[in-house]
């Protein structure tokens, strides 16, 4: 990708609303745009990034035999009758149309999906089986802040799971919390797994979080058995495990994962026939994933004074090639040529053909953040040689082009 044709640009300076360090260097660098509090727009460098980290919750969900599915954000207002939650959610947008029908727009989906699983699952033999989407959620939250790790609309993976029993409800969860754990293994999240209170779902469930210093949580680690405790359901910092008391650390949440039960089951009298022919109803589990959240906190955790340093995994592109002399024919011709090589090789090339001053090319690229920066210049081809620079180190080495793996 020509940088000159990028549809972003970078800026010196945050939007003065913006106190998050996601927020601050997501917009600077031209990743997203900030519509009002709470919403953004994922601008295209952000929406490469947030397609891989989606792509790798697909690839561990996929791996545990879970399905892709799409449903509807627009909901008719019966369904969340039938669970109380129109009345008792209180993040629920809710939407009047013109024929003055009500309904809502999804946070969340097990209203919707257990009268679409009731039309497939009747038998102890139907299940296992899970199912999860990654769609676009609406929550009235009262105070949207951190950027995108608390919005009003945002992008959320959602899995759910229907089990004839408890115990293959407990297999599946762990299966989930393995899973879950890989995934933020690969986006570069050393996730805590955290017990907490299950709010609306459940009594209990489990959350998955990241230690950042302005997080909006409060949990309590023990080293001795990786676990950690929410400060909400534990007020003394004992480890539910070994009772010994916590570290106290400020965290945010990433994902978190509930045993439904039969919660929504029996509202929608979602029952199945078991192995003696006698009726049971369904027992369910969610499992969700806010991916725009994941991508702010990546952020939170990977960044210096000079902008954010993506994990290879997730970064927009692998390689950021700087040309410091674009009009110059064989600095241009050159750099040209490396560009197209390392397209061939199965690298994905952010390239700044920009005539703007070296200072702010390099700045530009610190800012962005792409693991490895390729300088070419004058100064660099009369050795016929390139820079490379990797930006989490910070290392520099002056490579022969002939010796460049392209």
């Amino acid at each position: 990708m020509l940088q000159s044709q990028l549809f972003t640009k970078t800026s010196k300076d945050a939007p003065k609303d913006e106190v998050s360090i996601n927020a601050k260097l997501l917009s600077r660098g031209g990743f997203v745009d900030k519509t009002m509090a709470g919403v953004y727009s994922i601008l295209p460098l952000g929406n490469l990034v947030l397609s891989k980290i989606e792509n790798i919750v697909r690839q561990e969900l996929n791996a545990i035999g879970a399905q892709e599915l799409l449903m509807p954000a627009l909901q008719p207002k019966e369904i969340w009758k039938k669970t109380g939650r129109w009345n008792d959610l209180d993040v629920l947008f809710k939407v009047t149309s013109r024929f003055k029908s009500e309904y809502a727009l999804g946070p969340t989906h097990e209203e919707v999906l257990v009268p679409v699983a009731q039309k497939f699952i009747s038998s102890y033999k139907d299940m296992p089986i899970s199912v999860y989407q990654i769609q676009t959620k609406f929550r009235d939250e009262a105070r949207a802040k951190s950027g995108l790790l608390r919005g009003r609309e945002f992008r959320m993976k959602d899995l759910y799971s229907f089990h004839t029993d408890e115990q293959d409800l407990d297999e599946y969860y762990q299966k989930a919390t393995k899973a879950y754990q890989n995934i933020f293994v690969r986006l570069g999240l050393n996730s805590i797994l955290t017990e907490a209170s299950g709010g609306t779902f459940s009594k209990y469930s489990h959350e998955f979080q990241v230690e950042i210093p302005t997080g909006e949580d409060v949990i309590f680690i023990c080293k001795k058995c990786n676990y950690g405790v929410n400060k909400e359901i534990s007020k003394d910092g004992k480890c539910p495990k070994c009772l010994n008391i916590g570290e106290q650390l400020k965290t945010s949440e990433v994902g978190n994962i509930f045993k439904l039960n039969t919660k929504y089951s029996k509202p929608f009298d979602f029952m199945f026939s078991d192995d003696k022919g006698e009726k049971q109803f369904v027992i369910m589990g969610c499992y969700g994933i806010g991916t725009t959240r994941a991508l702010g906190t990546i952020v939170e955790v990977h960044n210096d004074k000079d902008g954010i340093i993506w994990p290879k995994a997730v970064s927009p592109y692998d390689v950021h090639l700087l040309s410091l002399q674009p009009d110059d024919k064989t600095v241009r011709m050159e750099t040209d040529k490396i560009y197209k090589a390392l397209q061939k090789g199965h690298h994905t090339v952010l390239y700044d053909d920009r005539d703007v001053r070296p200072g702010v090319k390099f700045a530009d690229s610190d800012l962005i953040g792409i693991p490895s920066r390729i300088v070419i210049s004058k100064k660099t081809l009369d050795k016929q040689s390139v820079e490379i620079k990797e930006r989490r180190s910070g290392k520099v080495e002056i490579i022969k082009i002939q010796n460049l793996k392209l």
